[in-house]
């Protein structure tokens, strides 16, 4: 520091986490004088001064100009700084919301992606699971041949009538019953599902036989005989529903033929009834 204590522009600018070129700028366009000057003309700041940088930064992050900056700063009052601190309060708090649906949003996709890059999809196993949060919808209507985007779309709009102020941007996958699955009935899905931190409803905790296929949507359904057959053969038998999903999809996959199907299936070790029937 120099001239009796004060900082130079460069040290300012360091201090100030901005750049010299900044501090010129606002030099040049009225909005930020130096304190002084030196007798070599150098600029030099007060550490006074650091809290109006900031704020500078901030109105800009949220969308003022610099030259409506410098309209407020020319006209600056006490009254008329807390009003305007007041506006940009309430800006901030109304996109509070909005980003952290969106943290959410991009976590739980983070978290489905991730959860099978190391995954062994070659094999079918039983593997106990926590429970997840989900938002199950209402029992579809494939009745008269309704085709699949009309269910679909019938899904979300009682999703948004039932959850006006949750977000439904979240991908969502198919869900069959126990019955379904013991039938070997696994082409229309009972229900729609995705999951959602905000979600009332729960994929129970238990044990699931997990399988995986390399497929295009809704091109998987051998998977499903197979993991019957497994589960059978190795002591288990069905005992709850089945959740069909696609941890990799378009988001993050080029060729729609070459998505990963994940079926997780409910199951518990055979009884002795179940043994003797």
């Amino acid at each position: 520091m120099n001239d009796h204590g004060r900082f130079s522009i460069s040290e300012f600018a360091k201090f100030s986490r901005t750049t010299r070129d900044t501090l010129l700028h606002y030099d040049r366009i009225g909005l930020l004088k130096p304190v002084s000057r030196g007798e070599n003309n150098y600029r030099y700041y007060s550490s006074n001064m650091l809290p109006v940088v900031k704020v500078i930064r901030l109105l800009q992050k949220l969308g003022m100009s610099l030259e409506e900056i410098k309209e407020l700063n020319d006209r600056r009052t006490p009254r008329l700084t807390v009003e305007q601190l007041e506006l940009q309060i309430e800006k901030i708090d109304s996109n509070i919301d909005d980003w952290i649906r969106a943290r959410k949003l991009l976590y739980t996709l983070k978290t489905t992606i991730s959860s099978v890059l190391n995954a062994d999809i070659t094999d079918i196993t039983i593997q106990y699971l926590p429970a997840e949060a989900i938002v199950m919808g209402d029992l579809n209507d494939f009745t008269q041949n309704r085709e699949n985007h009309t269910v679909e779309l019938e899904f979300y709009q009682k999703m948004q009538m039932k959850y006006p102020n949750m977000d439904l941007d979240y991908m969502f996958w198919s869900n069959f019953s126990e019955e379904r699955i013991k039938n070997r009935d696994w082409v229309y899905p009972d229900r729609f599902y995705f999951y959602n931190p905000e979600g009332h409803d729960r994929r129970p905790a238990g044990l699931y036989a997990i399988g995986y296929a390399i497929c295009g949507y809704g091109q998987g359904v051998e998977l499903y005989s197979k993991m019957i057959d497994y589960i059978d053969a190795n002591g288990f038998e069905v005992c709850g529903d089945a959740y069909e999903e696609y941890p990799l999809n378009e988001l993050c996959v080029r060729d729609n033929n070459h998505y990963l199907m994940r079926v997780l299936i409910s199951v518990r070790e055979k009884t002795a009834d179940s043994l003797r029937r």
